[in-house]
């Protein structure tokens, strides 16, 4: 997509990215600097795979050229999601809020969907890099060295025990986000300063398009088929228009009264049904316990169970090995939204593939925000 008229802003981005960045205006003239992401087949990423676009290049039936991810964790200014450097992300938004700071932008605008961050994690596995991070309290858990700009006053001694605090109301909270952008080239999905930032921790973030009802996994789509369709309404319990994967995140072991630290014993595992619901005792008291972890990678299926091949082209299933300790966390009953890329504590297990499935839509924390994304309609 070719933009006709070239303000100053937008000039200067696009001569300095060599046109691998741009900056689009919502319907009220705020800037948002984005990455421009061309179109790819899934065979491209395994030549096992169908040579069809990535389900994220396809809109409703209709394959588009290229999608817009917001370079930086969005704030918010006016109501509106926005695209902006060294800025402290938006924090304390749950998932109906985040969506609805994306779709206020105007038509085309949306909260980054699950396949659009899936099309960017498998380009990166594809072509051997992995994007570091804030994962350690303002540096990258595997090179201490990468460090971004600090938010607030806090100490970064890399030890756990001996974090400042940050007076956050009446609470006190571990604090340890950056400024947008801020860290290395490395901390950008195609290791270069005009990639797309911090998608492997500094804050959670919500993605549209894949949800779990009592551990069944939808995703957007048409007739079966996984697709970008991000102007897919997203109602509490609601899945018309969704796709049906006829695939459930079960556990590998019956109710559990053993717990730590809010997680149960099992693994999540792929499988044509539930059986072991992740809870210990009753999903309606238990507010905060009852999930389960297992790095993304160690997922596995149930014995005679082949789940379906959209998961892989979602980054809902490990597309293969490599993908390093990105985590997996899931809740297999009532409805769950997703968050990716973890956050600034979770060291080895954040990354482009972690996948949290245990929150519900109006969970809302310290260290979750989100990004929007644009497809010309």
């Amino acid at each position: 997509m070719i933009f006709s008229i070239k303000d100053t802003y937008r000039q200067a981005v696009e001569a300095a990215s060599g046109g691998k960045n741009t900056v689009l205006y919502d319907d009220l003239g705020y800037p948002s600097v984005m990455v421009v992401v061309p179109r790819f087949k899934l065979s491209d990423i395994d030549p096992t795979w169908p040579a069809d676009p990535h389900p994220a290049f396809i809109v409703n039936g209709r394959i588009i050229d290229e999608i817009f991810i917001s370079k930086f964790q969005n704030v918010v200014v006016g109501g509106r999601a926005l695209s902006l450097p060294m800025q402290d992300p938006k924090v304390y938004v749950n998932f109906d809020q985040a969506r609805g700071y994306c779709t206020a932008k105007g038509k085309g605008w949306h909260l980054m969907t699950n396949a659009e961050w899936a099309a960017i994690a498998l380009w990166c596995w594809k072509n051997g890099f992995l994007p570091r991070g804030n994962n350690y309290a303002g540096a990258d858990h595997g090179a201490l060295y990468e460090n971004g700009r600090k938010i607030y006053d806090w100490i970064l001694t890399y030890n756990w025990n001996n974090r400042a605090y940050k007076i956050d109301g009446a609470n006190y909270y571990h604090v340890g986000r950056v400024a947008t952008g801020s860290g290395p080239a490395s901390w950008y999905h195609d290791n270069t300063p005009f990639g797309i930032a911090d998608l492997n921790g500094n804050v959670w973030e919500w993605v549209d398009g894949l949800k779990l009802h009592d551990g069944k996994i939808y995703v957007h789509g048409a007739g079966g088929v996984a697709q970008n369709n991000f102007e897919t309404q997203n109602n509490s319990h609601d899945v018309t228009g969704w796709v049906d994967t006829g695939a459930f995140f079960d556990s590998t072991v019956a109710g559990d009264t053993t717990q730590t630290d809010h997680e149960i014993a099992g693994d999540p595992i792929l499988s044509p049904d539930r059986t072991n619901p992740m809870y210990i005792t009753d999903p309606t008291t238990d507010a905060y316990y009852g999930w389960e972890f297992v790095s993304f990678e160690s997922l596995t299926a149930e014995t005679g169970f082949t789940p379906p091949a959209m998961l892989k082209h979602l980054a809902i299933q490990p597309p293969g090995t490599g993908l390093g300790g990105d985590g997996l966390w899931v809740r297999n009953y009532g409805e769950r939204l997703p968050l990716r890329g973890g956050h600034w504590g979770h060291g080895s297990r954040a990354g482009v593939f972690a996948l949290n499935l245990n929150s519900a839509r109006s969970h809302s924390a310290h260290a979750l925000g989100f990004r929007s994304a644009f497809i010309p309609v």
